[in-house]
């Protein structure tokens, strides 16, 4: 079987989201922090509506890290336009978000508004998430 002619220049892919996420499992700055379950492109716009929603359960007290990045361009075609003529322009930017991502931290609030905020920020995401506790917290 012949084999596809390898060029030198590749167009970027989208390309596949296999397996965990190899960095940025474990909280680094906060106490309080939401972790991905699935894996899932996460636009700039979701982040920021996530954002907005978490700063606003908490009042502006306490502090928030947003631990990912839009980073990735998704290009697309204008509507009506043929095939061919080489490729779209950028559309969006996205995060690529694997399993076991830690996605926001939260830190200087008690854990029942932590809790709440991380909740609402997170139904503003397309991914499964799950609250996680830093191991040095104590509920004193």
């Amino acid at each position: 079987m012949l084999q596809p002619k390898r060029t030198k220049f590749r167009k970027a892919q989208k390309g596949r989201m296999k397996g965990n996420s190899g960095r940025g499992h474990q909280l680094s700055n906060g106490m309080f922090g939401i972790k991905s379950m699935d894996s899932s492109f996460i636009t700039s716009r979701q982040l920021e509506a996530a954002r907005i929603a978490a700063t606003r359960y908490m009042k502006r007290q306490g502090q928030l890290w947003i631990k990912i990045f839009p980073d990735k361009p998704i290009t697309k075609k204008p509507l009506e336009v043929r095939m061919g003529k080489g490729k779209g322009a950028p559309e969006y930017f996205v995060a690529v978000v694997k399993p076991g991502r830690i996605m926001f931290e939260v830190a200087g609030v008690p854990l029942e508004v932590a809790q709440e905020a991380l909740r609402l920020a997170a139904q503003k995401l397309p991914v499964k998430t799950k609250f996680v506790v830093a191991r040095d917290y104590d509920a004193a």
